[in-house]
């Protein structure tokens, strides 16, 4: 985890960087693809997974070190022609493991914060699931594990291969001649984003099309049919935590209100979207009828508190950045604690952005222990060591938050609204 975390280190700014870059190319082109709360949104999910995942918070069913040591039916050194063989075996896997989650209702469960944005950028790519805490990737490299791929060859292609899959989530790319015939290309990925009928569960590889080509789920990008971006039950929220386990919770709702018992059980592993019969009657779902006429979710705000939500996203970016440096030094139940006052703060300002009553309760609850942790124990996670003014950074953040949460959670809709939504 530790290799992980300083990995992050560097990867975090570069990405961010990237996505700067694209929101300044869209400005002066004239054909701007973000917007301020959408990108936000997308960012925060972004550091909400990385939290997840550099902390190790899942339960692998099969390891596969475990597989490879035993069911390995090769002993082959690990030169550069194992190396394509197990990057090709990763992407094998991943399109099928992409392809389970468009199909399967529980699965669709952590794969649809990717699809939730109704924009599509380079900030969207960072839009990764929290809820995917059972670990079931491995057993989909069987194939690698029966030639002898080396465990140390999965774990070093496995984050490149991911990575990979950031640069075409673009609107600013076109298609790429012959390309377009060996790898996933923007053009592809817009299709596979898209909610039109045509566009549906389309393009489901990761770096190669040729899994699309063969398996028969293979779309191109059409000139008389633009793509529409987003998810036919549209998350309507923010807050990223809210979007992981929205589609989770209808299912929950579903299996609880049905009479049926079969239908308590199937419905997980029914296909996406299937709902038990009385419970569709008596519980129906709003979803767009009509993908070329409905409105996206971008409830009205101030400039300030956009202003604002852009400070907590980098605040709370330098904080996990500066967690990831501090990675060994903070020990284990040190980086749980750390992680959960990001968390929490994630969770507090994207509900904040949405205007919800209970978001600035929670950034001042957060606040003030933050501030009491700070001054029981003389130190903010060891901070002052790598910056002679860290505590007193941190503690003028935390002052901060609780003004703008006094402000943009009370005064501000109080004005508007009457009342806090």
């Amino acid at each position: 985890m530790e290799t992980y975390a300083t990995a992050l280190l560097y990867a975090i700014p570069f990405f961010i960087g990237l996505v700067l870059l694209e929101i300044l190319y869209g400005h002066f082109v004239k054909n701007q693809t973000h917007t301020v709360m959408d990108t936000v949104s997308s960012l925060s999910s972004g550091l909400t997974n990385i939290i997840k995942d550099s902390l190790g918070l899942a339960v692998v069913l099969i390891s596969y070190p475990f597989m490879v040591d035993h069911l390995a039916v090769f002993d082959i050194p690990s030169t550069w022609a194992v190396y394509a063989i197990g990057f090709v075996a990763i992407d094998f896997a991943g399109y099928w493991n992409h392809r389970l989650s468009h199909k399967v209702n529980i699965f669709w469960n952590q794969h649809v914060i990717h699809h939730s944005s109704e924009e599509f950028n380079l900030a969207c790519a960072l839009r990764q699931s929290i809820s995917n805490v059972i670990g079931y990737f491995p057993l989909l490299l069987l194939p690698a594990a029966i030639l002898g791929v080396p465990a140390k060859v999965i774990a070093i292609l496995a984050p490149i291969q991911l990575f990979l899959q950031f640069w075409y989530h673009t609107r600013h790319i076109g298609k790429m001649g012959w390309l377009e015939y060996i790898i996933v290309t923007p053009s592809q990925h817009r299709v596979h984003h898209a909610i039109n009928p045509e566009y549906i569960d389309k393009n489901l590889g990761q770096i190669f099309c040729v899994w699309d080509r063969m398996f028969g789920t293979f779309q191109e990008e059409l000139e008389e049919v633009p793509p529409v971006y987003g998810v036919l039950k549209p998350a309507a929220t923010w807050n990223p935590v809210i979007i992981n386990f929205q589609h989770f919770w209808r299912l929950t709702q579903d299996a609880w209100r049905t009479r049926n018992w079969f239908d308590k059980l199937r419905i997980w592993f029914m296909p996406t979207g299937w709902r038990p019969e009385d419970v569709k009657e008596k519980y129906p779902l709003t979803t767009i009828s009509d993908v070329y006429r409905f409105d996206k979710y971008d409830p009205e705000v101030s400039n300030g508190l956009k202003s604002y939500a852009i400070f907590q996203l980098l605040s709370n970016t330098a904080l996990m950045l500066f967690m990831f440096y501090n990675y060994t030094g903070i020990g284990f139940e040190g980086l749980l604690l750390f992680g959960l006052f990001v968390f929490t703060g994630i969770f507090g300002y994207s509900s904040l952005m949405d205007g919800k009553r209970f978001a600035p309760y929670i950034e001042m609850i957060r606040s003030v222990a933050a501030l009491l942790y700070l001054g029981y124990t003389g130190s903010w996670f060891g901070i002052e060591n790598h910056l002679p003014a860290g505590n007193t950074i941190v503690v003028m953040y935390f002052v901060i938050t609780m003004l703008g949460t006094v402000y943009f959670g009370f005064l501000e809709q109080k004005d508007r609204f009457g009342t806090l939504a």
